[in-house]
């Protein structure tokens, strides 16, 4: 049985941890939080608010959990776009190296390279307006070429590769060798890029909320609570120290579940421990 690293274990449940706390939101919550009672606004925590309240009366225990479904919803379906996108233009780019095709996948990758995400949203919400689906939009477009790039990497190596010259000798065309046998080859090394774009696009998303081009009130976000909480800070710092403590408890998780796989799933560091 296979030793699995420390960091994998740790970032595991971690990274658990928010998903379930999320799942459960979708059920309950022990306050609504799209109900405002300025008669308990600022309350400290006790019985009736756990961890208290904000300067809108709206239990932070309740935001907390409903703003994971926020960081987790736009993180996965950004992340899923570049994936699904990059993954391909990677493949197609590989097969044709040195070619017309694979020098225009390149230079479009260092283009967007050159814009990062937040300045993506800033001309996107400039035409269309701030909103989820634009804070979606952003991240995914920015992580389009990390998928391509890493993909295309790693699969002009595997192209050198014996078995990939007897399936070309067999007649095998170049998409079917991407599909057959370079493409199942990746899958650890997307896998382990795809944990790490995940915590980028949790902190990405929390950045665009702070700025306040993604999500809207009165949907709740880890990011417009720290905005939120900016001119409180020193009267109140429960408000910005939690939600600040769970951005980085989840992608510290992340990191780490990143971090474990890797080692867990390459054979030459395993190999070596």
């Amino acid at each position: 049985m296979k030793h699995l690293p420390i960091q994998l274990l740790v970032g595991a449940a971690l990274s658990i941890a928010f998903p379930v706390a999320a799942a459960i939101s979708f059920l309950w919550t022990p306050h609504p939080v799209e109900v405002l009672d300025i008669s308990a606004r600022l309350l400290s925590p006790g019985k009736s608010h756990i961890l208290g309240t904000d300067h809108f009366g709206r239990d932070l225990l309740s935001m907390l959990m409903v703003g994971t479904q926020t960081s987790i919803g736009v993180a996965i379906v950004a992340v899923g776009i570049g994936l699904l996108v990059g993954t391909p233009f990677g493949l197609a780019a590989a097969w044709g190296h040195h070619s017309a095709f694979d020098e225009v996948i390149m230079r479009g990758n260092d283009l967007v390279f050159a814009f990062p995400s937040l300045v993506i949203a800033i001309l996107i919400t400039a035409v269309f307006g701030p909103s989820a689906f634009n804070a979606i939009l952003a991240i995914g477009i920015f992580n389009i070429p990390v998928f391509a790039r890493v993909t295309r990497g790693a699969a002009l190596s595997l192209w050198q590769q014996d078995y990939i010259l007897a399936a070309r000798v067999a007649g095998k065309g170049p998409v079917r060798i991407s599909l057959e046998h370079i493409l199942p080859n990746l899958v650890n090394l997307l896998l382990v890029q795809a944990t790490i774009q995940f915590s980028l696009g949790i902190l990405a998303e929390a950045g665009l909320s702070y700025v306040g081009l993604g999500v809207q009130p009165p949907t709740p976000s880890w990011g417009r609570m720290l905005a939120d909480a900016q001119t409180l800070i020193y009267t109140h710092p429960r408000l910005a120290i939690l939600p600040g403590l769970a951005i980085v408890t989840m992608v510290l998780g992340l990191n780490l579940l990143g971090d474990g796989l890797r080692d867990f799933l390459d054979p030459r560091i395993r190999h070596r421990r």
